[in-house]
């Protein structure tokens, strides 16, 4: 081993990718990340240059004009780039979970008329579920959508909607009358194409201002209001209604993968910070990486950080499969997303006061590594996850 999160047994092509990825991270993010976060910036410049890559349709087939690679390619990517700045893997991640769910239940139609658009970023997708009132009890959502002819017409109140007014498409979560005795059988996703920007955007559709955040700044985090929000049947993703629970459900289990993702770059970067610092700054005549207490914080740094990349390869390489990986996507995000606020922590308190100044790009990872532990479901919804899981596998 050289350095640690590496990745074996990628093809050539994987590794062009990442090795590009790495380059523009280097040259393109982590020179700008520190102002355009501090002053809470849209990241244009950066945006442009993912479009360039072709990044928007990473794991867009080809023949819809994306290019075609796994969930792995794009989790790698992925940690290269919140390596760089955790809010730019952001601006990709709901992206890339709509192309995901219509490439894999949606109607040709559906695919065809937005799949080729989402790989060159002229279309940019966001997904919204959570809602005021509740956070990881989906089939408890309020926002309903009433069927009248051949629209729906939808009202109700969302939350936490990431890309909400840079974004002109949404996966919409909604409650329909399906007549299922199960609240999750009466839950549909509808595809909500939309302008960009606040306020109201369309009749009946209104982009709540962007949420303040304590960190995961550039990036907008917004609600939504629907009142008497009309769209057509059409609409409905896979074209029958009642499926929505299912839709997202697939969706998060890839946007688990891309948190855990998100947190190996975080604590990669914050390691790479913390091991250059401990070689610089000195203390008692040597410098401190020499001093016990330090060295054994690296060495449990660096284990951690290797231990969080192995497993989201793992969950990447299982969902890449087409099963269904609720266990191993939940172990990833559980794992990742505790060891990277564990290692950022650690190279904060390495840098000593130094950490605790803006200056240093270690005050920014502080700030971005608590989301990991929330988003996508809690730790805590993780472990019941997993352990509903394990019991299912492991039945007396």
């Amino acid at each position: 081993m050289t350095r640690l999160a590496q990745t074996h047994g990628l093809t050539e092509v994987q590794t062009e990718i990442l090795a590009t990825v790495r380059a523009f991270v280097d040259k393109q993010i982590i020179p700008q990340a520190q102002e355009l976060e501090h002053s809470d910036t849209y990241p244009t410049e950066i945006v442009a240059g993912m479009r360039d890559m072709g990044l928007f349709g990473i794991t867009i087939p080809e023949e819809y004009g994306g290019l075609g690679e796994s969930l792995l390619t794009y989790a790698l990517a992925v940690e290269e780039i919140a390596r760089g700045w955790m809010s730019v893997s952001g601006v990709i991640n709901t992206h890339f979970i709509v192309a995901h769910m219509i490439a894999r239940h949606g109607t040709e139609d559906q695919k065809r008329h937005f799949l080729p658009r989402m790989a060159t970023g002229e279309v940019r997708g966001s997904f919204s579920m959570s809602e005021p009132d509740l956070g990881s009890d989906v089939a408890a959502i309020k926002t309903r959508a009433r069927r009248d002819g051949d629209d729906y017409v939808v009202d109700g109140e969302k939350m936490w909607l990431t890309n909400g007014a840079s974004s002109n498409l949404t996966a919409l979560l909604v409650r329909t009358d399906e007549g299922a005795p199960k609240a999750h059988r009466n839950l549909t996703t509808l595809l909500v194409e939309k302008p960009t920007g606040f306020g109201e955007v369309l009749p009946g559709l209104t982009i709540t201002n962007k949420i303040d955040k304590m960190g995961y700044k550039g990036v907008d985090t917004t609600g939504a209001h629907f009142d008497g929000f009309r769209i057509p049947a059409t609409a409905v993703l896979g074209g029958a209604p009642g499926k929505g629970f299912g839709h997202m459900m697939d969706g998060v289990e890839v946007g688990r993968v891309n948190v855990a993702a998100r947190a190996c770059g975080i604590a990669i970067r914050s390691f790479e910070l913390a091991i250059a610092y401990a070689q610089q700054r000195s203390t008692f005549g040597k410098v401190i990486a020499e001093h016990q207490a330090i060295a054994f914080k690296l060495a449990e740094m660096g284990t951690k950080v290797e231990a969080a990349h192995l497993m989201m390869v793992n969950a990447a390489r299982l969902k890449d499969s087409g099963e269904r990986q609720d266990i191993s996507a939940g172990m990833a995000k559980l794992i990742a997303s505790e060891y990277c606020a564990d290692v950022t922590r650690e190279a904060f308190r390495i840098h000593g006061g130094y950490g605790y100044s803006k200056e240093y790009e270690i005050e920014r990872l502080m700030r971005e590594a608590p989301f990991l532990l929330i988003g996508e479901g809690t730790s805590e919804i993780q472990k019941t996850i997993i352990s509903k899981g394990l019991l299912r596998e492991y039945r007396l």
